[in-house]
């Protein structure tokens, strides 16, 4: 997996040795899914600074909430702004410090806030950092397994803040949509994906689209370095 690294935030002390960092390459022309239309228009204006300055995504694992926010990221880090995308699942054991100096940043992405529910220390961490993000007036998008009302925060003005904007539920796309999906990233990068070659990928591999595309790109590089075309017998063999 690439990544691309953001400017870091203002440092606090020396004692954050952390990258903001997200997936590179991943765009909402990449996202698919005609019942998601209002998602993305949302989150393109929000990042271009036409939009909410708050929003916040959520929908069951794999449905493309990470996706999304790795998209915002890139769309602002092509504009030249600094962001910064932090997956909370991986961040929960750390400090809270982590989010310290975020205010300064163009746009900040909060993924997995449900990982760090419950826990009194990160959750008011968070409200105070919804309050610096909109003195400062960043972007902030979110993103949780369940809405606001279905979390179980303990914190009440939390909740309160993650409802700030709009609250969108992400659907996951039809077969024929990340099948689509797919086919166009290989267009992108130089070659060809046959129908039933893609329909099989999506009902043998993981169904999500960060994982369909990660193999897909292991899958080129495959064939690159075999010069084997994308065959269901070669396709088989390496997954």
């Amino acid at each position: 997996m690439t990544v691309r690294q953001s400017a870091k935030p203002p440092a606090v002390g020396e004692q954050l040795p952390l990258a903001y960092a997200w997936r590179e390459g991943l765009s909402f022309n990449d996202f698919c899914g005609a019942g998601n239309a209002a998602v993305v228009q949302s989150l393109q204006q929000g990042v271009d600074g036409s939009g909410d300055q708050f929003i916040y995504l959520w929908g069951a694992p794999g449905v493309g909430k990470s996706h999304l926010l790795q998209a915002a990221c890139e769309r602002a880090a092509q504009q030249g702004r600094a962001v910064a995308y932090l997956p909370l699942a991986e961040f929960a054991e750390m400090p809270v410090e982590a989010l310290d100096g975020l205010q300064s940043l163009s746009l900040v992405c909060l993924d997995d806030v449900q990982a760090v529910v419950g826990m009194a220390h990160w959750e008011e961490a968070l409200f105070h950092l919804y309050n610096r993000l909109r003195d400062s007036g960043a972007v902030l998008l979110a993103a949780g397994d369940a809405s606001p009302a279905g979390l179980t925060i303990e914190l009440p003005d939390l909740r309160s803040r993650l409802g700030w904007g709009p609250v969108f539920r992400v659907q996951e796309p039809r077969e024929d949509e990340k099948i689509h999906a797919l086919q166009a990233r290989a267009r992108a990068r130089g070659f060809d994906l046959p129908d039933e070659v893609a329909r099989y990928l999506i009902r043998r591999s993981p169904r999500d689209m960060a994982s369909l595309f990660a193999l897909l790109d292991r899958l080129d590089q495959a064939s690159l370095a075999q010069q084997r075309r994308l065959t269901i017998p070669f396709v088989r063999n390496l997954i």
